[in-house]
């Protein structure tokens, strides 16, 4: 198909108006605690079936796009990540409103995410079907030591005391299994339980340790308890220049999101904190982390948005979704008729490159959005905190009610926020206690398939899982990645 003919259709103002629009919505449905862009992209789904195709798609794209950032708005502002992969910039971002830097860290936001965004889309547009190949090499035991490299990384993005980063790693890991073992069919900590039998979310998880724990601390606090100091301006210019600066964290928290995305169920998640924990690792400053260094944003964020151009690499070369998101996607091209895989740049090349040359205008639009509406979005720190908890909370008990349409999960999110609130009163660091959550059912899950494979091949686990060099060099990856968390620990100590 011409080129100059797809870049020609796709600068048109009713497109350049939709991929606005649904950047804008992914935006604001991403700033929402418990909601994310999976939902955004859930309830806009049937506007899609009136549209053409490729604008349908665009619009989703645009939402994905926008949902990754807007979480990390209310993360930075008032220390409630919207959703799980904005809790990093709860970490570091909030520690700057404090300091009356909200609009420094809302900038180093959405610039490492625009960087982060273009690295996916041009990985998208460029490697789709090599990267695609890559990705369906990583079997059970692959993505078992993937998995379990992420946990170590604990180590590096925990609090100062390893004992209590410890137990929130196990703390987090028996939370993970509560409910219905899915191999054997046992019944774990349910306590006869009918609730229980289906696990506890994450969603309620992440609601509860952030956003409930942050505002039960904040009830009965006056707004001028929180900012603690008079806001400080700054210059976008100084800010881009600064993240330039760190030109090689950026890159390489990029193509960590960018590599972790085009892996099927691992989701963004393990990217943010396998960047987040790097960027500690290599820091100057690593005593600085989790009160308020940029560099924890900038690694953060600029992986988030890398994962979406890569999430969408398997789905369009393989037709293979890799995530609740791109599935909800794939279901939107299915029902237009198009057939996902290698046939879908020769039967239907408009849908095709249209999407992929499109999402640069997700980036850009996100980018104009987030740096223009930061002016506005520093706004909610004037209002009153006693009408930020009650608002806060509200939308909270929202979302944890939608993701499954339980009211357990909201008592779950409530009693969770509770302990989280007396964590953070005796410092110990909630950030293992959700990769902990996120990471043990992979963990599990991908040991039981590589357990049951060697069964069938009549050979012991270990020789299965370390038979692929693939598989061995994740192997010594780990135990490299936990040999420098130790020394790192050493140091601080």
């Amino acid at each position: 198909m011409d080129a100059l003919q797809i870049l020609l259709d796709i600068l048109t103002p009713s497109v350049l108006f939709i991929v606005f629009i649904g950047v804008l919505i992914g935006i604001i449905v991403g700033a929402i605690p418990g909601l994310n862009g999976a939902i955004g992209i859930s309830l806009l789904l049937p506007l899609t079936f009136a549209l053409e195709p490729q604008i349908g798609i665009l619009l989703l794209g645009g939402i994905y796009m926008g949902g990754m950032y807007g979480g990390s708005i209310t993360a930075i502002l008032l220390n409630v990540p919207g959703d799980i992969v904005a809790a990093p910039a709860a970490m570091e971002g909030y520690p700057l409103t404090k300091q009356g830097r909200s609009k420094e860290a809302l900038y180093y936001s959405i610039f490492s995410s625009m960087i982060g965004g273009f690295v996916g889309v041009i990985v998208l547009i460029l490697f789709t079907p090599p990267l695609a190949n890559l990705a369906l090499k990583f079997g059970p035991a692959e993505m078992f030591f993937i998995s379990l490299s992420g946990l170590v990384i604990i180590g590096a993005i925990a609090g100062n005391n390893i004992y209590k980063s410890f137990f929130a790693a196990l703390f987090g890991l028996f939370i993970s299994t509560i409910g219905l073992d899915m191999a054997v069919g046992a019944e774990r900590f349910t306590f006869d339980s009918m609730a229980l039998r289906s696990g506890i979310s994450v969603i309620p998880v992440v609601l509860g340790m952030f956003c409930f724990a942050e505002m039960f601390l904040n009830i009965g606090r006056k707004a001028n308890e929180v900012v603690t100091y008079k806001e400080q301006e700054i210059k976008r210019v100084t800010v881009f220049k600064d993240i330039m600066r760190h030109k090689i964290l950026v890159m390489k928290s990029s193509l960590i999101g960018t590599f972790i995305g085009l892996l099927p169920g691992v989701g963004t998640t393990l990217a943010v904190f396998m960047s987040y924990g790097e960027a500690k690792r290599v820091s100057k400053k690593p005593h600085m982390f989790e009160k308020g260094n940029t560099e924890g944003i900038i690694a953060a964020e600029s992986a988030n948005n890398a994962t979406v151009g890569s999430s969408m690499v398997p789905l369009l070369a393989l037709g293979v979704p890799g995530s609740p998101t791109t599935a909800i996607i794939a279901g939107a091209l299915i029902i237009h008729g198009i057939i996902l895989g290698p046939d879908l740049f020769i039967t239907r090349p408009d849908v095709a490159y249209t999407f992929l040359y499109g999402m640069l205008l997700t980036v850009i639009a996100m980018a104009i959005i987030g740096a223009v509406g930061i002016k506005y979005f520093s706004y909610i720190l004037k209002i009153k905190m006693e009408y930020i908890v009650p608002s806060v909370l509200v939308f909270a008990l929202f979302g944890a009610y939608s993701i499954r349409n339980s009211l357990f999960d909201v008592l779950i999110a409530i009693v969770l926020g509770i302990m989280g609130a007396v964590f953070k009163k005796i410092d110990v660091p909630l950030a293992p206690i959700i990769i902990g959550v996120v990471l043990g059912p992979l963990i599990e899950r991908n040991l039981v398939r590589s357990m049951t494979i060697a069964e069938a091949r009549d050979l012991p686990l270990i020789q299965y899982m370390l038979t692929n060099p693939l598989a061995m060099v994740l192997f010594t990856l780990v135990f490299v990645i936990l040999f420098v968390v130790i020394r790192m620990q050493r140091k601080t100590v």
